[in-house]
């Protein structure tokens, strides 16, 4: 399933247009994106909640080369899954 198929599955819940409901989503992806590029977590019951975490600063390798390079650490997002998810799922 991809961003479309969620949106014609929106499509056929609310009616409206395809290009509504594509903004729907459109827009539920964008909140997401902002809340988390400012930190926030994003819990939604049922689904899970989306974080960040920082990933410390390491060694790396070139596989190319196989020189060293130093990678910096970064903020990478993070998703935990509810119970319901898991249950759902098994």
């Amino acid at each position: 399933m991809n961003k479309a198929d969620l949106a014609g599955k929106v499509h056929d819940m609310l009616g409206g247009t395809k290009t509504q409901s594509e903004a729907v989503v459109e827009t539920v992806v964008d909140s997401i994106i902002a809340a988390l590029k400012k930190g926030d977590e994003v819990s939604i019951a049922g689904l899970g909640i989306f974080s960040t975490k920082m990933r410390p600063a390491r060694t790396g390798r070139n596989p190319r080369t196989g020189e060293s390079i130093k990678v910096p650490s970064m903020r990478v997002p993070k998703f935990r899954a509810a119970k319901g998810l898991k249950d759902a799922v098994k």
